[in-house]
């Protein structure tokens, strides 16, 4: 308990002092890639071995990364709009906070030929929304009267930071099997819901204890495949919002999944391919449908949640080395949508709803050992609209950039 409460600790404090670092909100809340050579290939990752991020891609990588550090940051730019019809026409708001600085770090090392360790420090979160007002049309369809919808910002705000310290083995010359302990710090705000009963609470935080179990495979020269699953992390609960989220305030991160292939087609030339799952419907608070759920009441056992589906992701990527300096990448990420029309309203402050991104990247080398990689991506609008309470569309589109430097040793 010692060695969790000081790793608990030390992940709290990375959080705090980069206190966006979760901000990403694209499929679902989970990020569209980790790290920049992966966000250049649509976050396709599994079955390559190209950075220290092996703690959250596929532990199993870290056994061929060899030794090398990498760290980086990112401008992310979404932008997330709810427009509301009123009697007096509709009401459309934008979220501020559009522009965020979210810094990522991995590091590798090989002790043996077969053995490979490591460290990735990354984040999750998405829930980002700061609207200028009080709920959408209110005092009209929703409140009595000001006072008991509150006045003033409205909006929630999740962050998520995960340390995860990595072992690989290669078990034979080809193929390898890695593990990552998943040290887990959240933190979550919400404010201007007094329209649901719930005051004003400020930051409340939990922590919890998951892992992540990787498997890499070389099939010949030419191809290579990856799997990587972390099942739900039990999270401690949000004690100031058990009367918002189901089961007293419990927000488990969800179990997800992944398989990927690698080819080589030609000496300059490399795609790859990942399908990923992430199983929102399996954690309460965030899987139960939030209107049939309304009568059970915030923060029951059957409370209501944001109703999101389980995401399921295809990406796609590829890179070419143009030269000895220069490798170029480009990636294409589809996803499915989590909200549904019947959950649109309650999901005005977690506009989660991007399935398509386009992305950009590639790699200068500066020397043998040095290298430095960017990545762009545009994630296409998306909107879904709903009819209860009251006619809502919620939207989200979203840019982003990034650079990251790296070291090999």
């Amino acid at each position: 308990m010692t060695f969790q409460r000081t790793a608990w600790r030390a992940a709290a404090t990375l959080g705090l002092a980069t206190a966006s670092l979760t901000v990403h909100a694209t499929n679902g809340y989970f990020p569209h890639g980790f790290g920049l050579k992966a966000k250049g290939m649509g976050g396709a990752a599994v079955a390559l071995a190209h950075d220290a991020f092996a703690g959250v891609n596929n532990p199993a990588s870290s056994a061929w990364v060899g030794n090398r550090w990498d760290i980086g940051g990112e401008i992310f730019m979404p932008k997330r709009s709810a427009t509301v019809s009123t009697p007096m026409g509709p009401m459309e708001i934008e979220s501020g906070k559009s522009a965020f600085l979210i810094p990522e770090f991995g590091y590798n090392v090989n002790l043996s030929d077969r053995l490979g360790v490591g460290i990735t420090v990354y984040g999750n979160g998405g829930m980002n929304t700061q609207y200028p007002a009080t709920f959408p049309g209110d005092t009209n369809f929703l409140c009595s009267s000001p006072t008991t919808c509150g006045t003033g910002r409205l909006g929630v705000n999740l962050m998520q930071l995960i340390v995860a310290p990595t072992v690989a083995y290669k078990v034979s010359d080809n193929h390898s099997l890695g593990l990552s302990p998943l040290l887990v710090y959240q933190q979550f705000e919400a404010y201007g819901l007094q329209a649901f009963g719930i005051p004003n609470q400020g930051k409340d935080s939990s922590t919890g204890l998951g892992v992540r179990l990787g498997y890499m495979g070389k099939l010949g020269d030419r191809v290579t495949v990856g799997a990587s699953y972390s099942p739900k992390i039990n999270m401690s609960r949000f004690d100031k919002y058990a009367n918002l989220f189901a089961q007293g305030g419990d927000f488990d991160i969800p179990e997800n999944m992944a398989v990927g292939v690698a080819v080589q087609v030609t000496p300059s030339v490399q795609i790859a391919m990942d399908y990923s799952r992430i199983n929102y419907s399996g954690v309460p608070s965030i899987g139960n449908p939030s209107l049939a759920n309304f009568a059970n009441g915030f923060g029951s056992p059957d409370g209501p949640g944001f109703g999101w589906q389980d995401v399921k992701v295809v990406k796609l990527g590829v890179q070419w080395q143009m030269n000895s300096q220069w490798t170029l990448r480009a990636g294409y990420n589809q996803g499915t949508n989590p909200i549904q029309s019947a959950d649109v309203f309650l999901n005005t402050i977690a506009p989660g709803v991007i399935k398509s991104h386009i992305t950009l990247g590639g790699t200068y080398a500066l020397s043998g050992q040095e290298e430095l990689s960017f990545a762009a991506w545009h994630g296409l609008k998306n909107t879904v609209t709903g009819s209860i309470p009251a006619p809502t569309t919620i939207g989200m589109s979203q840019n982003g950039f990034g650079l990251q430097y790296s070291r090999k040793f």
